[in-house]
């Protein structure tokens, strides 16, 4: 046996887990897997016990939280039709997080850009469908992006806490939301329950071929990936995550951080808007209050369980909408409160949080002994 054939055989003994090097260099994607999935993990668990409390056998719990969310193609569709908008709120809160920015206002952007996608389709009620729908994608990016826009106007240029301004922009649009439905978009003919009139169904974006799922979904799909190119393969995403480790220094150096951070907040309220739109045009037909159904909250959970990383949303998107999705089979067969899936989602969002101190501080990842 030749130096060079035992050289190779010895490199191929050498297992990745017993590699120092190995674990250098790929210890903090490690981090970035473990972490998220242990905290998920004990946020189940102890959620099992808290059913349990209740006398249900938490074995159960988690069979059917399984069928509600991927057990049938009935609750795949289901599942990343939930998926779809938390997508796009997620990058709303996980763009801005790139400089640094904190912004939990993705809900009032989807309310926002639910509600220029409806005026833009009332407007034009003589136009080809194509050319309405165009419109009221345009319309509902270009809302969401400039509520989301206010918030990083106020920071950049007055000063205010982005996480506050965009909070009580929040219950802004839901008033702005509620004012318009029940008054001049009001549709006369909604008696019991304001909304706007609909768009028509020659306007819907209707479902992708073959399936139950709207293409609010690729939409979705779509972003995440251009988000991620943006911020880890452009000039751009490298200014934007300098800025994001120090201001200070990127200010030093030139870089025009409040342009920065007026692009970055519009693109973040862009994508809640989308989902807005997505919401209008390919679920509900018209604008009323059940468009506050907490996808912008919930998609602050996806953004941080996912370590703001566009890419990592898309999986995490999906596991959240399943939990959501099982809520209905989970009411249905152990006598839960449908409310109890957001009981899951705020211990999932505390073990997120508390979670946040173990990263670089496990010593094993480090290639340490």
């Amino acid at each position: 046996m030749t130096i060079d054939t035992a050289d190779g055989v010895e490199a191929v003994g050498v297992a990745p887990a017993a590699d120092p090097g190995f674990l250098q260099r790929h210890g903090t994607t490690i981090e970035y897997i473990l972490i998220p999935g242990a905290a998920l993990v004990g946020a189940l668990a102890v959620f099992g016990v808290f059913v349990a409390l209740f006398g249900k056998n938490p074995l159960d719990l988690y069979f059917y939280m399984y069928q509600g969310a991927f057990g049938t193609s009935f609750s795949w569709q289901n599942t990343l039709t939930r998926a779809a908008p938390l997508i796009l709120t997620a990058l709303c809160t996980a763009l801005p997080a790139q400089l640094g920015m904190v912004i939990i206002g993705g809900e009032g952007a989807l309310l926002i850009g639910a509600l220029a996608a409806t005026g833009a389709a009332l407007a034009l009620p003589s136009m080809p469908p194509l050319v309405v729908q165009l419109a009221v994608v345009c319309a509902g990016m270009i809302g969401g992006g400039l509520w989301i826009m206010l918030s990083g106007g106020l920071r950049q240029y007055r000063g205010v806490n982005e996480t506050i301004s965009s909070l009580l922009l929040v219950y802004i649009a839901l008033a702005i939301l509620n004012h318009l439905v029940e008054g001049v978009m009001r549709d006369p003919a909604s008696l019991n329950k304001p909304s706007t009139r609909e768009i028509g169904a020659a306007n819907m974006i209707g479902s992708i071929p073959g399936t139950d799922v709207h293409w609010g979904l690729v939409f979705g799909l779509i972003a995440a990936v251009a988000s991620y190119i943006l911020i880890y393969h452009t000039v751009f995403g490298f200014a934007a995550r300098v800025a994001g480790g120090n201001i200070r220094a990127a200010k030093i150096v030139g870089l025009g951080v409040g342009k920065l951070i007026m692009t970055i907040c519009f693109l973040a309220g862009a994508s809640a808007g989308l989902a807005g739109m997505v919401e209008v045009a390919a679920v509900q037909g018209r604008t009323n209050a059940n468009l506050a159904a907490g996808y912008g909250f919930t998609g602050i959970l996806v953004a941080f369980l996912a370590r703001q990383n566009p890419l990592a949303i898309i999986p995490v998107a999906v596991l959240l909408g399943g939990i959501s999705a099982s809520g209905g089979l989970l009411q249905r067969r152990l006598g839960l409160p449908d409310a109890s899936v957001q009981v899951l989602q705020g211990i999932i969002f505390a073990f997120v949080l508390a979670s946040d101190a173990l990263y670089g501080r496990i010593g094993f990842l480090k290639g340490k002994s």
